[in-house]
Formats: structure tokens, sequence, C-alpha cells
């Protein structure tokens, strides 16, 4: 399914990011944007290759969602830490790239691409979460422009992003009320806090206080922001199903090393058939979840059609399997796998998130009904 081209750059992005990325990751601080991590991934291109174009200054609107997934699985191979930084680059920034003005994306995207600007999507909020079409963060007419009042919770790279994604109610017609914003960190009345979370990346809360957006940081068109989140999320659905790939296959590459050196009842584990039985399992699962994928994938860059179903299949599939995986490459290793510091250990913290955000598992399986039902 991928070309020797797409093959070769998974190596290479598995290499640097084992050489140069891991030591950056180990030595952040848990819970912070680690910006000099972030910064090497800009030197290094990582950044740029989400975004086309940007290096000669005219980014293309077009996603390339295969090298998006490409980049979160060889990166979550080898450094969770340096995938979640990546994606949350891209995630924050995709709507301003598919629906800004071309004075947005000349702000932001270029910043973000060489490392220089941390972006943020801002859409959860306390009581608008699976729900998104139920949020209450208000836009207020105020002259040409708005004033945004409210919460939003479980935001990744809050309260420390240079720039965040919000989407907020500008009229009560349910999800056709929802507009999208651009707003800079530092805008008066925006303040936040840090979650104290499992994940090892940085989660917040923000508030925002009559914070003033001005025309020129509405994204799209008044009242369609939820397309504008909507769009995102179908692109970003197989790449998380593509970051949990790569937790599983780091996992299942564990499992087969100590399967093969751990010596129990007189010979190495891989002998007993319940441990050999598990571990093609795994590989099976892992493959079908990372073919799934791909496929979503080139569907989306390919402009077929019910891609949402796609997404959602994918999403759904790779992260409940790399949920299999890394707990069965646990019970494989046993106690050891849970102290602290070992991969597994933290593959067992990182796994579970994914089967939450941007779509818990059960709004996965309703996106992919719906989509059935439109189809006949």
């Amino acid at each position: 399914m991928l070309t020797a081209e797409q093959r070769d750059f998974a190596d290479e992005v598995r290499a640097v990011a084992a050489d140069r990325l891991v030591p950056l990751a180990e030595a952040g601080k848990p819970g912070a944007v680690n910006r000099e991590l972030i910064k090497a991934m800009g030197e290094l291109g990582l950044l740029a290759r989400l975004f086309p174009g940007v290096e000669s200054g005219r980014p293309s609107r077009d996603a390339a969602a295969l090298d998006l997934c490409l980049l979160r699985e060889a990166l979550a191979t080898q450094c969770t830490e340096a995938e979640t930084a990546l994606a949350l680059q891209g995630l924050g920034t995709y709507p301003i790239i598919q629906s800004g003005l071309d004075s947005q994306v000349a702000r932001w995207v270029p910043a973000v691409a060489a490392g220089d600007a941390v972006a943020a999507f801002a859409l959860t909020e306390p009581e608008a979460g699976s729900d998104a079409a139920a949020l209450r963060l208000t836009a207020a007419r105020d002259g040409e422009g708005w004033r945004l009042s409210g919460e939003k919770i479980w935001i990744s790279n809050a309260p420390e992003a240079d720039f965040y994604t919000v989407f907020a109610r500008t009229s009560d017609a349910g999800a056709r009320g929802v507009s999208a914003f651009v707003v800079p960190g530092d805008r008066s009345g925006l303040s936040g806090e840090h979650l104290d979370m499992v994940s090892s990346h940085p989660i917040g809360r923000l508030v925002f206080d009559g914070v003033p957006v001005h025309r020129d940081e509405l994204l799209g068109e008044e009242n369609k922001g939820f397309r504008v989140a909507m769009r995102t999320l179908d692109l970003f659905r197989p790449s998380v199903g593509a970051f949990a790939v790569g937790m599983a296959q780091a996992a299942l590459d564990a499992a087969v090393s100590h399967a093969g050196s751990r010596i129990a009842f007189g010979g190495p584990l891989k002998d007993q058939q319940t441990v050999s039985h598990t571990l093609a399992e795994m590989a099976t699962r892992t493959e079908a979840a990372r073919l799934l994928v791909y496929s979503a994938a080139q569907a989306y860059d390919s402009g077929e059609a019910h891609i949402a179903g796609r997404s959602a299949m994918a999403k759904l599939f790779a992260t409940e399997t790399a949920q299999f995986v890394v707990d069965a490459a646990v019970q494989i290793h046993g106690a050891r796998a849970l102290r602290r510091g070992h991969l597994l250990e933290h593959l067992y913290r990182e796994v579970r998130a994914p089967r939450i955000y941007e779509g818990a598992s059960e709004i996965q399986r309703t996106i992919i009904a719906r989509e059935l039902y439109r189809q006949a």
C-alpha cells in the first residue's frame, strides 16, 4: 500500500525521533509545553510536513492525511511526547489552513511550522464534550467584533499556547449557531490553569471573561464554525488511529523481544502456546488497524465520499486495538511492565486517552451507523 519513498520517510522519522527527539522529551517537564522539543521538530522539518507548501510561503489548503498518519505512527513507535506535540500543532492550526484568511495563515502557519508558535484546539467545555454542538461559550456582538465569555476544559496545550482555535456560540441555532475564531493566547480577559492528568502532555482549562475578538479573527463564515471543527476532526481521526497503531507496534515489539528472552518453565516464554497465540492476535489486530488507517487516509486524500464514516472506523478500531495490544504486552511482561519508567508503563498511561478525545469510541460508532443509514 505504501510506496518505497513513503516507507523510507517513515524509517527516517523513526531514526531521527530515537536520536534527536527522545532526549529532548525526557528532559521536558511533564504536564508542560516542551518548547525545546517543538522547536527541534521545526528545525528538522517535521512540522513543515504538516503544511505542504509552507516553506515556499504558500501553504496548500489541501491536507495530506496519509503523510500525517505516517508521521504520527512513526513518531509514536519511538517517542509519544514528540508525536503528541506534533499532532497538537496540526490540530490547532488546520482550521486556519482550511478556513482562515490569507492574513491569518501568514501570521500563524509559518511560525507553527518553524516551531516558534504553539497552537491549541479549544472545542470541549464542561457541559459539551461528546455533544460538541451543545457548547455554551458565547460570542456576543461588540461593534465590528465579538466578546467571548465562558469556559473551555480538557484543552491540550492550555493555558500555554500562543493561539487557540476557539469555537463559540453566536446564535441559538444548535450546531448552526457556532462560529470559529483564532484567539491569541495573550489576549486580555483570557486566563487558565493546568490540570493534573494521567497523560504527560499539557492539558488545561481556559476562562474567557469578555475576551475581545476582531472581525478578521473569525475563521470562515459566521455561524458555520461547527463545519470548521468537523472538517478538522475528519482529517485528524485517522491520524489518531495512526498514533494508536504506533503505540501498538511499540508494545508488540517489546512483547516479542521479552517472550523470546524470558525463560520460564524450562524454556522461553514464546514456546508457551498461550503466549505465542496472544502475540499472533496482537500482530494481526495491529496490522488490520494499520491498513484501515491507511485506507481512510487515502480516501480523504482522494476526496472520496462518506469520509466521516471511514475516519470514524479508523479511529475506533485502531484505538481499541492499541488498548488491547498494550494491555496484552503488560500481561506478558508481568509486574516489571508496571514499574515506573518502563516503556509499557508509559504506553499503558498514554493509550487510554485516544479512546476518548476527538470523539469517544461510542461517538465513532454513532457516526458509522449514521453513515450506514445515509448511504442506505
